[in-house]
């Protein structure tokens, strides 16, 4: 066993240790702490699961290749290339799918340079989505959720948007709510809620309709 663990310290010389691996999980950890920065300030959106793994997964992406192709002009010049192609020639749905292109682009040059940096990027991106998924199994047993939904994400999910004209608490505080908007030349409140359980939407609305009626400007659900 402690002749495995030795050989695998070879394998990760110092070098790699210090300029790569170290790095590596700094820039995965700075991109969380952003992501969670945004949460804390009521920035909903990053709580998607798209979003989240973009944080977590672009600065870690962005290093690796940076580290590749690093004093090397034409490698520069055919990832300049290579990233025009996604960006303008294939339609992209959301900046996760972006993410994932360059994800996969980026392998294909560390892996023409040093198949270190090819393997052990993937690893990594590996190990986050696991354990993302994982995550989110284990508190779901407990009814908590990790990640909101997008309202604007696919018609998957049920769709809600209330227009108030005062701000509401207990609204804000919703576990279904996606987006909060103080529409200030209207001086309305927008609350946009989505959820897979149509009776989730279908209760706020009863919630909403019996305790803010007058409040309420408009009304619009999108079920599935």
């Amino acid at each position: 066993m402690v002749e495995v663990v030795f050989s695998f310290f070879d394998f990760l010389d110092r070098y790699t240790i210090i300029y790569w691996i170290i790095p590596c999980f700094t820039t995965i950890f700075l991109g969380l702490l952003l992501r969670i920065s945004l949460s804390f300030c009521n920035q909903n959106w990053v709580s998607t699961y798209h979003s989240t793994m973009s944080f977590v997964m672009l600065p870690l992406i962005t290093f690796t290749i940076t580290k590749v192709i690093a004093g090397s002009i034409p490698l520069a010049l055919g990832m300049v290339g290579a990233l025009s192609i996604v960006r303008f020639r294939h339609p992209v749905r959301n900046a996760f799918e972006l993410v994932m292109y360059f994800a996969l682009i980026t392998i294909g040059i560390a892996a023409s340079v040093n198949i270190k940096f090819a393997i052990g990027l993937t690893l990594l991106l590996v190990l986050i989505i696991f354990s993302s998924w994982i995550l989110d199994i284990l508190l779901k047993k407990y009814n908590k959720n990790i990640y909101s939904f997008s309202f604007s994400e696919g018609q998957l999910y049920n769709n809600l948007e209330v227009v108030l004209s005062e701000k509401k608490d207990d609204l804000s505080n919703s576990k279904i709510l996606s987006q909060e908007i103080h529409d200030e030349e209207n001086n309305v409140y927008i609350y946009k809620f989505c959820t897979l359980d149509r009776k989730q939407i279908v209760n706020i609305i009863e919630y909403i309709s019996k305790k803010y009626k007058k409040d309420i400007k408009n009304i619009t659900a999108d079920y599935i």
